[in-house]
């Protein structure tokens, strides 16, 4: 299988996207504007196989195999001969429409553009190129290796040949793809992101600490995880722009940031990145 699919963005979702494709036979071209981040990126995928090779998931003889099908560069231009172009750049809508105008013209006339947004509408990015009915999301969950989930959102355009292809290219990489229309925050932000918001409430009205709040849906409802903990790993400031996104394109008040929430990523609380958010790390 000598597809080629390329990758926008060498952070934690883009080096997860590509690792897949990769190691389910793909030709991969990494592409980030930064140097040190495809670097990083690279040993990101190479720490991740050796921690599959050490569960016995992966034969330690394939771990060069797979990183020798990635291939990194610093330009749009290395997207020209792949069939699918999986954008993963920060959740910013500037920044997507202008790295989708910048493809649509990069890219081979028959590619597939995706995004890995997670609340940012896909019709809106579709329209800022020539060929909204190739334009589709492909929202990975984090981490990438380990997550079955790929939410594939069509656009007010997109057309069905793009989404049986997107369909069938999830389940190649071992995947298990949900189709989902284009609303704000598609189903998983949608449902995940009230319920956060919702946790931090409690937390800010005395309900609860953050522990016990967290042991309630953890031992309660079977999460693996309680929702603050949650939000700490995805990041508050990202919670914070999903729930503007759903507050702003639903208009629904059930979906107003929690003041607890925007007082902590104003004080720069952030969660495990900045070392501090529901928890100190």
């Amino acid at each position: 299988m000598a597809e080629r699919v390329a990758v926008i963005g060498a952070g934690q979702m883009g080096n997860g996207i590509a690792h897949v494709f990769a190691q389910s036979g793909f030709d991969v071209t990494m592409i980030d504007v930064s140097g040190p981040a495809l670097e990083r990126g690279k040993s990101t995928i190479a720490a991740n196989l050796d921690r599959q090779i050490k569960k016995g998931s992966l034969q330690a003889a394939d771990k060069d195999a797979i990183l020798g099908r990635i291939a990194t560069s610093q330009g749009f231009d290395a997207a020209a001969d792949a069939s699918l172009i999986v954008e993963a750049a920060t959740e910013n809508k500037d920044l997507k429409f202008k790295i989708f105008s910048d493809l649509d013209t990069a890219a081979g006339s028959s590619a597939i553009l995706a995004t890995n947004t997670s609340s940012i509408s896909i019709t809106e990015i579709a329209a800022r190129t020539k060929r909204p009915e190739k334009v589709i999301g492909m929202h990975f969950m984090n981490p990438v290796p380990v997550m079955q989930l790929v939410e594939v959102i069509r656009g007010l355009a997109t057309s069905d040949e793009t989404t049986q292809r997107v369909l069938e290219l999830s389940k190649a990489v071992g995947k298990t793809p949900v189709e989902v229309q284009d609303y704000p925050g598609f189903v998983a932000n949608r449902i995940l992101m009230p319920m956060i918001n919702e946790a931090i409430y409690c937390l800010m009205e005395g309900v609860g600490t953050a522990e016990s709040i967290d042991t309630v849906m953890k031992l309660g409802m079977n999460h693996p995880m309680g929702p603050l903990a949650l939000a700490d790993l995805i990041g508050l400031d990202t919670c914070l722009a999903i729930l503007e996104v759903l507050h702003d394109g639903l208009g629904d008040p059930k979906y107003r940031p929690c003041p607890l929430l925007r007082k902590y990523v104003a004080a720069g609380w952030l969660g495990r990145k900045t070392k501090r958010g529901f928890y100190a790390y």
